[in-house]
């Protein structure tokens, strides 16, 4: 394993650019950690991004604390190789649309009409972006 506290790696950008999971957990207060599985995005700029509701516990606890940390792993079957990324997380209203519309295509096969139709519905929707600014960054390869 290794540790470097201020940027993702050209091998974390590529594994991270895969359609895979990530683990994402927020601060809570007293309350444990509490893993959700996300769609992400990883930026040019290194930073994490995904999509979700304006009213989700993930935004209220973020809002209080906007400590943020996601875990992505490769698949079972392949090599073990995980990035763990902790930063703080900021909202932001812009791009989110445009943003569900890259994940989807990433992660769904658009041209199946019910996928399409989930789509549909999830741009119809209001949401945010969240962007996790690493802080730490830890790897094994």
């Amino acid at each position: 394993m290794s540790t470097d506290t201020t940027l993702l790696t050209a091998e974390d950008l590529e594994f991270l650019s895969r359609p895979l999971h990530g683990f994402l957990s927020v601060a809570g207060g007293t309350q444990p950690p509490q893993p959700r599985p996300v769609w992400f995005e990883v930026t040019a700029e290194g930073t994490i991004q995904f999509i979700t509701e304006p009213d989700s516990l993930k935004v209220r606890r973020l809002r209080r604390d906007p400590r943020a940390s996601i875990v992505v792993a490769a698949p079972v079957g392949e090599r073990e190789h995980w990035v763990s990324v902790v930063g703080r997380a900021t909202m932001e209203v812009d791009g989110a649309h445009d943003l569900c519309s890259r994940l989807a295509a990433r992660y769904w096969d658009l041209d199946d009409p019910a996928r399409a139709r989930d789509l549909a519905a999830m741009l119809a929707a209001d949401q945010l972006r969240v962007v996790i600014h690493p802080e730490t960054v830890r790897r094994y390869a």
